[in-house]
């Protein structure tokens, strides 16, 4: 029998384990460090008060014949084809490396001493006890998870001034009506917004900038992702961030038997563009790549590897939302959906992921 092993249960690894045992027959092996499944597009909700449910992996895993490992990778062997774990090891034929991506904490100085982020449960967890005593909080980064971070913040506690530092423009890859939604809401919960503001290092007393300074208590860092450096450090093929390059089957390029997906993958479209870290992604692509596997395993060939956009969801606190369509290849179209309705429409694809991983054939792109 075929041993499968996956490393991370993320939204990625949990749904390829499950795939896997359900598609190939194989003996399929999850390794995780915690025994829960984090619901990481929920974080910045942790750090503003609110409760996350409880998701035991066990319970996730029930009945799919998926054996759980609770367990940290220390090293990956790929020439004697083993994962190493703290104490022990785990043999494989083919590897699914799902690792997923982390806060850049060596982006500049001073972020990883100073700065507080939302990438992981106990992260999360740290910069909800920070806010108790904080009155001015700086959420450092103005991609989406910077945007959904400030907002929840700003919601939640009325009391703390939150200023959200941009590199470049407010909302810079959404359409015109979305960016004008998105000045509104940060206007109405007092989010105060510095465009264009290059920070060059993080200190006890907040961000320092190219040009000047913004002071709080609190810094939030979502100013860029990075990924384990375990691809890098066993060998495999990897692009500058350290994401394992893979063909289109998400197959690795310098090793055949190790298929990677999720923020730990560097993926690209047929047309050569690379497709962004984000669940939305993952998901389609970790069921395309699971049927590869099982195709290839079956001596069959993968059909064509084909991925297109639909909508970037962003939350704006509990009762607003922005839904952004967009073109196949990720470009804003003229078509936003805001207010009350985009919120119930991200609160529902945030709850499908949940259900996605109770049932990961259900269609997800």
């Amino acid at each position: 029998m075929t041993d499968i092993v996956v490393i991370g249960a993320g939204y990625a690894g949990l749904a390829a384990a499950k795939l896997a045992a359900r598609w190939t027959g194989a003996k399929v092996t999850l390794v995780n460090e915690r025994d829960r499944f984090v619901e990481r597009v929920r974080l910045h909700q942790l750090a503003a008060g609110q409760t996350l449910r409880d998701l035991p992996l066990v319970d996730l895993l029930r009945g799919t014949g998926v054996e759980l490992v609770v367990d940290r990778v220390t090293a990956i062997d790929p020439e004697a084809r083993k994962v190493r774990l703290r104490d022990s090891a785990l043999s494989y034929d083919k590897l699914i490396y799902a690792l997923g991506s982390h806060a850049d904490l060596g982006a500049v100085p001073g972020v990883r001493e100073h700065a507080q982020t939302v990438t992981t449960l106990e992260e999360a967890e740290r910069l909800r006890l920070a806010l108790a005593d904080a009155r001015v909080v700086a959420v450092a980064g103005g991609g989406l998870t910077g945007i959904e971070a400030a907002a929840e913040l700003a919601e939640s506690h009325p009391r703390l001034e939150v200023h959200l530092v941009t590199a470049g423009a407010l909302g810079a890859g959404l359409s015109p009506a979305a960016r004008a939604h998105l000045e509104k809401v940060f206007t109405r919960l007092g989010v105060v917004v510095h465009e264009q503001s290059r920070i060059t290092s993080v200190d006890a007393r907040g961000l320092a900038l190219a040009d000047g300074r913004v002071d709080a208590d609190t810094v939030v860092w979502t100013a860029g992702f990075t990924v384990p450096d375990l691809a890098r450090s066993a060998g495999f093929e990897v692009d500058a961030q350290g994401r394992m390059i893979v063909d289109d089957t998400l197959t690795s390029v310098s090793h055949p038997d190790v298929v990677a997906v999720g923020d730990a993958a560097a993926m690209h479209r047929p047309d050569g563009q690379e497709i962004r870290m984000a669940c939305a992604t993952g998901l389609p692509t970790t069921q395309r790549a699971v049927r590869a596997l099982a195709d290839k395993l079956r001596g069959r060939t993968p059909k064509p590897f084909r991925f297109s956009y639909i909508n970037q969801c962003v939350s704006l606190g509990r009762r607003d939302g922005l839904i952004q369509f967009v073109r196949s290849d990720d470009s804003p179209r003229d078509m936003v959906l805001t207010g009350r309705w985009a919120a119930r429409y991200k609160e529902a694809v945030v709850k499908f992921t949940i259900a996605f991983q109770r049932h990961p054939t259900l269609p997800a792109g």
